[in-house]
């Protein structure tokens, strides 16, 4: 199987449903930026995570694919028929879970910060900025666009990321800039 199929070289490309549409689309524009969120939290594992963030990270990336699975799926046909797309409550739980044990661990917060810090950390920073972006696009697309469970996924992973940044910062013996 070739990587290139030349289908995409008039601009458009295909959503779950077979519907074609501009690569501007605006749900395209959203799963792509899910896309770009997965890469960069690649880039936050590469840049060095300890084991436990590292974990999670990657379980961060498997997720996403499940969730631009679903922004790429009009019709809500998905849901049903592939568990391993799922976008579940339970996600939710397990990043809220997450982000009150990696707390446990932290100074409280009592000042913005600055975004930086050792590279695995800046990398997820960065990914926070993105995984906001994701959220924006996937609200723009508006109301019953999407399921509701996928805006509040990415609302939570937004502070999660902005956690894991701390912890990751913190575990490498690296302080915070205050603002």
């Amino acid at each position: 199987m070739k990587i290139y199929t030349k289908t995409g070289d008039d601009g458009t490309t295909s959503l779950f449903d077979g519907t074609r549409v501009p690569k501007t689309h605006p749900r395209v524009v959203a799963y792509g930026t899910v896309d770009e969120l997965n890469a960069h939290l690649g880039a936050a594992r590469a840049a060095g995570l300890d084991a436990d963030l590292a974990d999670k990270v990657g379980q961060l990336q498997r997720d996403l694919f499940a969730l631009g699975a679903r922004l790429a799926d009009p019709g809500h046909r998905i849901a049903g028929r592939v568990t391993k797309a799922a976008v579940t409550d339970g996600d939710v739980t397990r990043l809220e879970s997450w982000i009150d044990g990696l707390e446990t661990e932290l100074p409280p917060l009592r000042h913005f910060i600055l975004a930086g810090g050792a590279p695995a950390g800046a990398a997820l920073h960065v990914a926070r900025t993105v995984s906001r972006r994701a959220e924006v696009h996937a609200l723009a697309l508006g109301e019953g666009a999407v399921e509701p469970v996928v805006l509040v996924y990415l609302n939570r992973l937004s502070d999660l990321l902005f956690v894991m940044a701390r912890a990751a910062n913190h575990r490498a013996g690296v302080p915070e800039s205050i603002w």
